[in-house]
């Protein structure tokens, strides 16, 4: 049986970076664009009519800006995956991206491989942050949140907030600890609620923020 292929949605205000994204995701295999968006507002009809596995948005577009677009788009399909292209590390917008629902974020200068590889992160469920972004989102959390107790969890919820912040798929986690994916599931969603963060990507950080990972790992 052919594997079905990751469905992508490409939102950027650019016609060349466009036909760029286009022309590097048509030569892999296993990836094929459904719909481009010149602006936010398109981005959002599209990603509600198309239903694409991946969004790669940008943050600077005209109608309505990505941090507007990723909040409509996730009210329409909670389980959206977006990932944030832009080539701005230091905006603030960054930040707001992840916190509102991006999974994601690179760089523009991101090389081709780097690309394919968050598209492929985020299809299957995992945050996909550049290191430069990834540190500032944990100074941030720092500064502006008061620490949540991890001592709410379970032993078996911090073992999974530990795979969480390793990058493995609900399906990479119930092999690694011998437990069924619908069960992962649930332990995921205890840990958000408990935690009161609003995604995967957060509590990456959250675990980072806490020492029980490292961003090496």
């Amino acid at each position: 049986m052919e594997e079905q292929k990751i469905r992508i949605l490409i939102a950027d205000d650019h016609a060349v970076v466009r036909k760029g994204l286009l022309a590097l995701i048509q030569t892999e295999e296993g990836m094929e664009i459904i719909g481009e968006a010149a602006d936010g507002a398109e981005a959002v009809e599209l990603a509600e009519t198309l239903r694409p596995d991946v969004i790669l948005l940008d943050l600077v577009m005209p109608r309505m800006d990505g941090i507007e677009a990723i909040g409509k788009i996730r009210q329409n399909d909670p389980e959206a995956r977006i990932l944030v292209l832009t080539s701005f590390s230091e905006d603030e917008k960054v930040l707001t991206a992840i916190e509102v629902g991006a999974m994601g974020c690179l760089l523009k200068d991101a090389t081709p491989d780097e690309l394919l590889r968050a598209i492929r992160d985020v299809h299957q469920g995992r945050s996909a942050l550049n290191p430069e972004i990834a540190q500032k989102l944990i100074r941030r959390m720092r500064k502006t949140e008061p620490p949540k107790p991890v001592e709410e969890l379970t032993a078996r919820e911090t073992e999974v907030l530990c795979c969480i912040a390793r990058g493995l798929s609900n399906r990479d986690i119930g092999d690694k600890l011998f437990i069924s994916e619908p069960t992962v599931r649930t332990h995921v969603s205890n840990i958000l609620m408990k935690l009161e963060l609003p995604n995967r990507t957060q509590a990456a950080l959250f675990a980072v923020r806490e020492g029980l990972v490292t961003l090496e790992e």
